[in-house]
């Protein structure tokens, strides 16, 4: 395993790192295996975003005798109210939650403070200019937390935090296909097949390359999120390049990105985690993803949902993200229609139940149509 120094906090990070989010709803001893066999292959950095409390208290038991072999990115600000993961501005909730955090991992500090889901200039004003950074800065002053990032899609409002100077890190999401992507962009976008037509796909979108650019420079390191964009990139039939992608080629695409210190991966099995640090194994060119900017993608990344849960609370409390997993698989994959309208209607709350509010839409990163699919997902699996 390669080590690389994570910015300005001062911490060597193994390269490829562990993403807590799709541990959720798995039981404690596959948690155990899977964190097992990461450490066991030298990973040393963790993100647990997801407020869920068994995944805190599963990792926190995983972690339990060799705490101290691993930096742990806690969130503040993710919240976990009526059964849903969630985002807050109230101050007792980040604290009640921040100590659940704490509480669950059974640990009395954080290595790596992140402040969560810094999206648009509102929330950013609303943060930066009130108290959850002040709580964030006192925890750090106390040592509760090592360091201090955020976490972040847009790279306006990561290149904003970046030059605030109060940040050690950030937490951003990095693909080939999201950094072709313009920034200007409204939030939620809703974008055609024609998106990329007039993009010269030879680098980077500008702001995304001053952002890797600007935390190289000045010490700001990056952990990447949404590495594969939630699979899409490894089928030649949803990547927007038009061909597949292998998990090593997404890993390095990242990798070389400036400031770039760790890929967070999440990974649900100890043969996920074989295949992901089969990385460190193999030649350049295995690693090679050049093959796809030969072409111009064939379409957005935007509108597609990458599975990320940031569109809840559902009024209804539906699994928004599930319902989309099971939707895509029916369009795409060769699982049996029988198969997937049992898992369907084994969900709690399916879309049968959306009331079409579009209160997710408003959430969402990337512009998906949430109540169209909803409709879609009822329909398919009646």
């Amino acid at each position: 395993m390669k080590y690389n120094v994570l910015g300005r906090t001062g911490f060597k990070v193994s390269e490829i790192g562990l993403g807590g989010e799709y541990l959720e709803g798995k039981p404690a001893s596959l948690v155990n295996d899977v964190v097992s066999a990461a450490m066991d292959g030298g990973v040393n950095i963790l993100d647990c975003f997801m407020s869920n409390p068994d995944v805190r208290s599963n990792l926190g038991t995983a972690l339990k005798g060799r705490r101290d072999r691993m930096y742990i990115q806690g969130h503040l600000r993710s919240v976990w109210k009526d059964g849903q993961y969630g985002r807050t501005m109230d101050m007792d909730e980040v604290r009640f939650f921040f100590k659940d955090f704490l509480d669950r991992f059974q640990t009395d500090y954080v290595d790596i403070g992140i402040i969560h889901l810094i999206d648009n200039p509102q929330d950013y004003d609303r943060i930066f200019d009130g108290p959850i950074l002040e709580y964030a800065l006192k925890l750090k002053e106390l040592g509760v937390i090592r360091s201090l990032g955020i976490s972040s899609h847009n790279p306006v409002q990561a290149l904003r935090a970046a030059k605030s100077g109060v940040i050690d890190m950030m937490l951003f999401s990095i693909n080939p296909a999201y950094d072709v992507m313009d920034e200007n962009a409204p939030r939620p976008k809703k974008l055609d097949s024609e998106f990329f037509n007039d993009i010269e796909v030879a680098g980077v979108n500008s702001v995304r390359e001053e952002l890797y650019s600007y935390c190289e420079a000045n010490g700001i390191g990056i952990t990447v999120m949404k590495t594969l964009a939630a699979g899409a990139l490894l089928d030649a039939r949803t990547s927007p390049f038009g061909a597949a992608l292998t998990v090593p080629q997404c890993i390095h695409y990242a990798l070389t990105r400036p400031g770039v210190a760790s890929v967070l991966l999440g990974m649900q099995s100890v043969e996920q985690v074989a295949d992901c640090l089969s990385y460190e194994s193999l030649d350049d060119g295995e690693k090679d993803y050049s093959f796809i900017f030969s072409k111009a993608p064939k379409f957005s990344m935007n509108g597609r949902c990458v599975y990320c849960n940031h569109c809840l609370p559902c009024s209804a409390h539906i699994d928004i993200a599930q319902v989309n997993k099971y939707l895509d698989m029916a369009c795409l994959d060769d699982t049996p229609m029988a198969t997937l309208k049992e898992h369907y209607h084994a969900l709690e709350h399916n879309a049968d139940e959306c009331i079409a509010c579009h209160a997710c839409e408003s959430r969402c990163p990337f512009g998906v149509d949430i109540v169209q699919r909803m409709m879609k997902a009822r329909e398919m699996f009646r």
